[in-house]
């Protein structure tokens, strides 16, 4: 195991112990493949599944899975227009399983989520790395500067939600991965 390797191991424990005290049920996977056979140990065969934007669900083969799996998809990405993008975006919110990225997970054990519109973080508040990547991502604009990446960032990324504690205990579920992944 390569000293880094480690460190994420060691790291994920003690955040996974934090996650406990706030009603967090945390796992820790050193590869995305581990990580993917307990994402279908969780959601069974059935349940209406939705999910956010994230790079890591597609880095991990999750959406690709989940597609080819016995789930009922509510795909966000497969609306043909606005009107239809929002009308999932609200379905989701009463799906069985609904997965996203956690932007930033703080050592002691708080999940920070920013949003552009607040569909993702409406979902894991009510149903189940930082603003300026998110911008760069999914704006693909040109930024000349730091300072200019910030001031785009504040304006797209409305929506900011730090969890500190889930009121129904395990009800959210967070699987860490030794891997970079993502931003």
């Amino acid at each position: 195991m390569t000293p880094k390797q480690s460190y994420n191991a060691f790291l994920a424990q003690k955040v996974i112990k934090e996650f406990k005290s706030r009603n967090i049920q945390g796992f820790y996977y050193d590869t995305k493949e581990e990580a993917l056979k307990k994402v279908f140990e969780i959601i069974p065969e059935g349940s209406v599944v939705s999910w956010g934007g994230s790079l890591t669900l597609n880095e991990i083969g999750l959406i690709d899975s989940l597609k080819k799996g016995k789930y009922n998809i509510l795909d966000p990405n497969a609306a043909t227009g606005g009107i239809e993008k929002d009308k999932i975006a609200h379905q989701a919110l009463n799906s069985d399983y609904y997965l996203m990225s956690a932007n930033a997970i703080s050592a002691s054990g708080e999940l920070v989520n920013i949003d552009g519109i607040g569909n993702r973080v409406a979902a894991l508040i009510f149903g189940p790395k930082s603003a300026p990547l998110t911008v760069l991502s999914y704006k693909k604009s040109e930024v000349v500067s730091f300072e200019e990446l910030l001031k785009k960032a504040e304006g797209n990324v409305s929506q900011l939600v730090i969890t500190t504690m889930s009121t129904f205990k395990d009800r959210t579920k967070v699987i860490l991965i030794g891997e970079s992944l993502g931003f």
